[in-house]
């Protein structure tokens, strides 16, 4: 399968107008089917409208359950189910819809992006970090924080309104077929968009990252093109980092650039136009870091700061609505196992605070951690001193170490070291 892929993308690299056929063969390779399931499980993910899982999968073979897909396949005969439909809270009183597909289509989109992915990756720009091999959010948002270090203070926060569920399948299969001429793989493909409505990719699809990033990869070329077009020598003059619809343009805050903010400005809304995609008037800003602005990207938020020795630099930590999500969702925790032991409590939050520290390590963000353990400390004190009928917080009963060691409470509230040098 490594092999296929690393074929496909030499080939999509090599020859930019070249149309992939005979690609439908190899998504029904029991292989790919197989290396589709493994990552399907690997991901776990609740049952779809038909409420099969991978242990009842399992129980009765996975192999005959694979064969079953790849006859559908190759017969012709396989049609997707609708999507299960699951709404989790966005902040705000908003929810985002997420349409969660069976098992059995999983794997089939899984097989499919497996092989489409390394022709589109050939295609895809720098400044696209979402849901990439390879690349993860870490890299935009510290190619940002390098952009504002570099004098780039004028900056495009881009938001772009219901953007996955109203991306036009006509639109996103003709760039598909740019690229792919097998009619088999064009019409799997308008099955599986048409299973989850009329309009958009639905966010929980496994095949939904990849063609998202593709319906977008005109505006990151043309981003690309003013890049290099205002290029003097090795200084660039503006720059972008995008994951999926989450996007953030930067330009060089001298005022001989005013032109290009206005000119990035327009040809936004010309490529966005293309697509139908609409950008969101009211939380799209125009702003001005130089002037004391400040803007969030990936749940970070970026100032720019002088430093110890007077130069300009950055400042990134964790947007404040993070940090209140967090203890939200810690002090849930806390509170409906009030009566439980603290290492039943334990169990529960150390995932959480695990993935929020590891996410948000880079930066700045030794302040927040900071109070995110403080926070934590006084809790645990709190449940501790409940449990034996007790006020307070017990500071003389346990040092705050002894306390983190005895229940083995996470505690690793290192910031990783700064990889973006001052000017």
């Amino acid at each position: 399968m490594q092999e296929l892929r690393r074929k496909i993308y030499i080939k999509a690299k090599a020859e930019k107008a070249h149309r992939f056929w005979g690609l439908y063969v190899h998504v029904c390779k029991m292989e790919t089917l197989m290396e589709s399931y493994r990552m399907a499980k690997g991901n776990n993910g609740s049952p779809g409208i038909d409420g099969m899982t991978f242990s009842a999968i399992e129980e009765s073979g996975v192999d005959g359950f694979l064969r079953d897909v790849k006859a559908s396949l190759e017969e012709g005969t396989y049609r997707p189910s609708r999507n299960r439909v699951k709404e989790i809270p966005k902040g705000g009183g908003k929810t985002r819809k997420l349409g969660i597909p069976t098992i059995r289509d999983r794997v089939v989109q899984g097989a499919l992006k497996l092989v489409l992915e390394p022709v589109f990756e050939a295609d895809f720009q720098d400044g696209s970090y979402g849901y990439r091999p390879r690349r993860t959010a870490h890299q935009a948002v510290e190619r940002v924080a390098e952009a504002v270090v570099k004098e780039k203070t004028r900056v495009i926060d881009l938001d772009l309104r219901s953007y996955f569920d109203t991306v036009r399948h006509h639109i996103l299969l003709e760039k598909v077929a740019k690229r792919v001429s097998d009619s088999r793989v064009l019409r799997l493909l308008k099955q599986l968009l048409k299973a989850g409505g009329k309009m958009g990719v639905p966010q929980g699809g496994v095949i939904s990252p990849l063609l998202s990033n593709l319906y977008l990869n005109e505006v990151d070329r043309m981003l690309e093109r003013a890049k290099e077009v205002t290029r003097e020598g090795r200084y660039t003059h503006i720059e972008y980092a995008r994951f999926a619809d989450d996007c953030v343009v930067l330009v060089d805050g001298h005022r001989k650039w005013d032109w290009l903010w206005a000119g990035v400005v327009r040809r936004l809304r010309e490529e966005l136009d293309k697509v139908q995609v609409h950008i969101n008037e009211e939380k799209t800003k125009l702003l001005d870091l130089g002037k004391g602005d400040s803007f969030g990207f990936l749940g970070f938020e970026f100032r720019r700061t002088r430093t110890r020795s007077r130069k300009w630099g950055v400042n990134y930590r964790p947007k404040m609505q993070a940090r209140v999500k967090l203890l939200d969702k810690l002090k849930d925790v806390f509170r409906r196992h009030g009566s439980q032991p603290l290492t039943r409590v334990r169990d529960l939050i150390n995932p959480i605070l695990r993935g929020w520290v590891r996410y948000f390590r880079i930066g700045h963000s030794s302040r927040t951690f900071g109070y995110v353990r403080d926070w934590l400390t006084k809790k645990m004190r709190r449940h501790l001193m409940k449990a034996k009928g007790k006020r307070g917080f017990g500071w003389k009963r346990w040092s705050t170490r002894g306390l983190y060691a005895m229940y083995n409470v996470y505690n690793d509230f290192r910031v990783t070291p700064r990889k973006v040098a001052p000017t």
